[in-house]
């Protein structure tokens, strides 16, 4: 198991490639980029949340993937479909989804409402900073629509979504962990 909740298959020896190959195929295991619908899905995490965390305030784990098919949409309209952009999610403050190391992270308040934050960079070497408190599903897509737009036409070649973010001022870079939890002004 990979941080980032993916799986390593190693140690296949070439006589076995072809049946592992056939049984990724078979129950249809997303493992290329040719075999996932799309970059934030390839790069999308999310703790388990409610109903199972005792600690969750909100969905995470069940709702993300709706939240990101929603995206998809989007995404395809501004021509950034395949784009890996890292999105995470987590249904309460203890962040075990890690959505402050997301270029798109979402941290839960109540149910159906997010914290969203904004810039981190695709490794992970940059915190993200909160840019909106309290949206929901519908807000959420108002918010990132105008900025997957922007994105898709004003990037410079290879540039990530949250340097994107940064390079043109919609957020300020986290430059000392300290400050996370308040609101910078741009």
């Amino acid at each position: 198991m990979t941080c980032n909740q993916g799986v390593v298959l190693e140690g296949i020896t070439e006589a076995k490639k072809a049946t592992v190959q056939r049984l990724l195929n078979e129950y249809k295991v997303m493992h290329s980029k040719e075999t996932t619908v799309s970059g934030l899905r390839r790069n999308m995490v999310a703790c388990v949340a409610l109903p199972t965390c005792p600690l969750a305030f909100a969905e995470a784990e069940r709702y993300l993937p709706t939240l990101v098919e929603r995206l998809e949409a989007v995404t395809e309209k501004c021509g950034i479909s395949q784009e890996d952009i890292v999105i995470r999610m987590t249904g309460c403050p203890n962040s075990c989804g890690r959505p402050s190391m997301a270029e798109i992270g979402f941290i839960g308040k109540a149910p159906g409402t997010y914290n969203m934050y904004l810039g981190a960079d695709f490794v992970g070497h940059r915190l993200n900073t909160l840019y909106a408190e309290s949206v929901n599903e519908d807000q959420i897509i108002k918010i990132l629509t105008p900025l997957f737009s922007s994105y898709g036409q004003e990037r410079e070649k290879a540039e990530r979504f949250g340097d994107f973010l940064i390079r043109k001022r919609i957020v300020k870079p986290m430059v000392d962990g300290r400050d996370w939890w308040s609101m910078p002004q741009v």
